[in-house]
């Protein structure tokens, strides 16, 4: 069986795809096969899905709580480990299909410390120049991680920006951007949508 961390998330999207979607035995039906299926990949040994909508809620229980074990109850304890995302997401959706949320909505109102973003013009130019985002920053943003906080993929040193956050972290040097709250940082990398 091959087990892996990315089958595990593919379970819990196929578990969770169902938000706004027209409930039906057909659709709990369907549910319990594509989690059949991932089961059967070897994703996992085995799993518990609830899927609700409204008033109507299935149970679905698969396989067994390891590879050799028993068979997996419906109240079966599992340890989890880096959910936070999916967690959130899945509760994010809820919100979206519930009208509470829309997915381009600008994240401001929430989450004030994203409002009035700047990011650098250039990449490789100064940390102290900065323009507007051209746009805010929208919950599709965040569930798909184009908030444009940059992830550099090259050595230290190569960019102005790198450099600046070391010295930073070393508390050494002035800081040409102050940190905003829970040390959200107010320079972003160029948006790459912006």
């Amino acid at each position: 069986m091959n087990i892996n961390r990315r089958g595990t998330l593919g379970l819990l999207g196929a578990a969770v795809a169902l938000p706004g979607a027209a409930w039906s035995q057909a659709t709990g039906d369907e549910t319990e096969n594509h989690l059949k299926e991932a089961l059967d990949a070897g994703h996992a040994p085995g799993l518990v899905g609830l899927v609700a909508h409204g008033k109507e809620l299935r149970t679905i229980v698969l396989g067994r709580m390891a590879i050799d074990g028993p068979p997996m109850q419906r109240d079966s304890i599992f340890r989890i480990a880096s959910m936070t995302k999916p967690v959130t997401a899945v509760a994010t959706m809820m919100l979206v299909a519930d009208g509470k949320l829309k997915l381009d909505e600008p994240v401001e109102r929430l989450l004030a410390e994203l409002a009035d973003r700047k990011v650098l013009r250039n990449l490789d130019g100064p940390v102290d120049d900065t323009v507007p985002a051209k746009r805010a920053i929208t919950v599709e943003d965040l569930l798909t991680f184009r908030a444009g906080y940059g992830l550099l993929l090259v050595p230290p040193d190569t960019y102005p920006v790198q450099k600046d956050r070391q010295c930073r972290a070393r508390g050494d040097g002035k800081a040409a951007a102050a940190a905003g709250p829970a040390g959200v940082e107010d320079v972003s990398l160029p948006h790459p949508r912006a």
